[in-house]
């Protein structure tokens, strides 16, 4: 996994590493370095390619200075832009600017129109005008150089973040640098990873630049390719149906059939060896029909036609048969009728078994959340931003604003593992530990998806994944399952597409970990 470090822990770890003789001048050139090979690549070599280098008067500007001196040595045509002129620089910025000055290199401190005109004859540009640290909106020359490079022709490298997009968040305020290429430098940062900063960053490269690796404190990371192969299990040669993972999927109502087909459907998909589908009496002909290969469990219905209370003696019957190598998913379809919230609330409190909770299966606790609580077995809560907020009490636009500590806050509250759903996903722990899941896209935006997911990480649940594990596999795959759908169909993908492609994902990432 990739570390992902807030402003403050990249700030921590500079001191540790000052402490244990890593100088911030080291730091820097290396930084340069890394920043000046990737304008080298963006403009197809660095020898007689025109590069505008603009910096700010922070340490971001110093990286800038180092890059401008290695092009400039490569036989690049640079131009150094000052964006405060007037301002005094860090020690090791300060340093690198006068080094650069020292070999006489081109350095000038214009205003926005002259800079307007540097740029339109450049093949590469690098921003190292705000870093990390940067909060608000820009203003004044920072402002309008930022403005004059996004309305420039040439591709644009960002020296560790886009500037004007808040590290700690990837919150964009005002004006922010729209680049082709990211250099992080060291490590990820929040910024790069969350949208709209992760969309302003474009390719993000991580750089070595000096870090003792055993420095690096934090409890976010990145998931990798490697982190979501090394969880997938095969089957055991002489393994049975039920050794493969049993679930018991709760879930539909008169309307709404779709969602439990498609939850049931996706976790045989994920592997379980036998799926079953426990569902309104009055929609058992239609999901019976749809799928073949599950065993269904036909439970009383309110005059809605949706679950009655009445079924509870039913379920808690069936989980006593199940066996060990159990899971549940509940809530795909189930409505927020409330006899059907009350059975939600019993299933949660009695089940014995590993649970997935989405859709109306996480509605039942709005305002009883402390029933969430009460209950014998783990938890994995799958909710989209506005169904936290119902939950945590605040607007679907809070949780966006910092969708990692929310995500924490309820994993803690609820003891449970929270998958917050979105553009990068995350997966908190009651611990507090966090990871975000690197593949999807919007291709998944789209009706029913979040019932494939459901489906899948109770399947893996049953296989005997921690509940942390099956939702950072279930969620990998269920991205790669969207990016093979994408390919294939574009956005006219379904969610049963998706569906039919978690299979495929799944032995694509379990032949990775067997050639590792």
């Amino acid at each position: 996994m990739l570390p992902i470090l807030t402003p403050a822990e990249s700030a921590s770890l500079d001191r540790a590493s000052a402490e244990r003789g890593v100088t911030a001048d080291a730091l820097m050139e290396r930084a340069g370095w890394a920043v000046a090979r990737a304008a080298g690549g963006l403009a197809g070599g660095s020898a007689g390619r025109r590069v505008v280098v603009v910096c700010g008067e922070g340490n971001n500007g110093g990286d800038g200075f180092v890059a401008a001196r290695l092009l400039e040595r490569w036989g690049g045509a640079v131009t150094t832009i000052l964006v405060e002129p007037g301002a005094t620089p860090p020690p090791a910025a300060a340093n690198n600017l006068r080094r650069l000055q020292a070999m006489g290199a081109r350095v000038r401190a214009i205003g926005p129109e002259r800079l307007r005109r540097e740029l339109t004859r450049a093949d590469v540009v690098v921003d190292a005008i705000f870093g990390t640290g940067f909060h608000g909106v820009a203003t004044g020359p920072g402002q309008a150089a930022i403005e004059a490079i996004n309305e420039g022709p040439a591709p644009v490298v960002a020296a560790d973040i886009p500037s004007g997009v808040e590290g700690e968040t990837g919150a964009v305020s005002g004006a922010a640098i729209r680049a082709q290429v990211t250099v992080a430098l060291g490590t990820l940062k929040p910024g790069l990873v969350f949208d709209p900063g992760a969309a302003h960053a474009g390719v993000v490269e991580v750089a070595d630049i000096g870090f003792p690796r055993d420095l690096v404190r934090t409890d976010l990371w990145l998931a990798e390719r490697s982190d979501a192969a090394r969880l997938v299990r095969p089957r055991a040669f002489e393994g049975h149906k039920r050794a493969s993972g049993t679930v018991l999927v709760v879930a539909g109502s008169r309307g709404m059939t779709g969602a439990a087909i498609l939850c049931a459907t996706s976790a045989y998909r994920a592997g379980a060896g036998l799926v079953t589908l426990a569902v309104p009496e009055g929609i058992l002909p239609v999901v019976q029909e749809a799928l073949a290969e599950a065993t269904f469990l036909p439970l009383p219905q309110t005059a809605a036609g949706t679950l009655s209370m009445d079924a509870w003696p039913l379920v808690e019957e069936r989980f006593s048969a199940c066996g060990p190598a159990a899971a549940a998913a509940i809530g795909p379809g189930l409505t927020a009728d409330p006899d059907t919230a009350e059975l939600v609330r019993r299933i949660v409190r009695e089940s014995p078994a590993p649970l997935v909770l989405d859709a109306d299966g996480l509605n039942a606790f709005v305002d009883r959340t402390a029933d969430l609580t009460d209950r014998r077995s783990d938890v994995v809560m799958t909710p989209h931003a506005r169904e936290l907020g119902r939950l945590a009490g605040m607007t679907s636009e809070d949780v966006t604003r910092d969708r990692v500590g929310h995500a924490r806050k309820a994993a803690s509250e609820f003891r449970a593992t929270v998958l917050l759903k979105g553009s990068r996903s995350v997966i908190a722990e009651p611990g507090g530990s966090a990871v975000v899941n690197s593949t999807g896209g919007p291709v998944l935006a789209t009706g029913g998806t979040g019932d494939v997911l459901t489906g899948a990480i109770a399947a893996l649940l049953a296989r005997g994944l921690r509940p942390a594990e099956a939702a950072l596999l279930g969620a990998y795959a269920h991205g790669v399952a969207g990016s093979l759908s994408g390919a294939e169909l574009g956005e006219g993908t379904l969610a049963s597409d998706v569906s039919s492609n978690l299979a495929p994902a799944l032995a694509a990432l379990a032949r990775d970990h067997g050639e590792d």
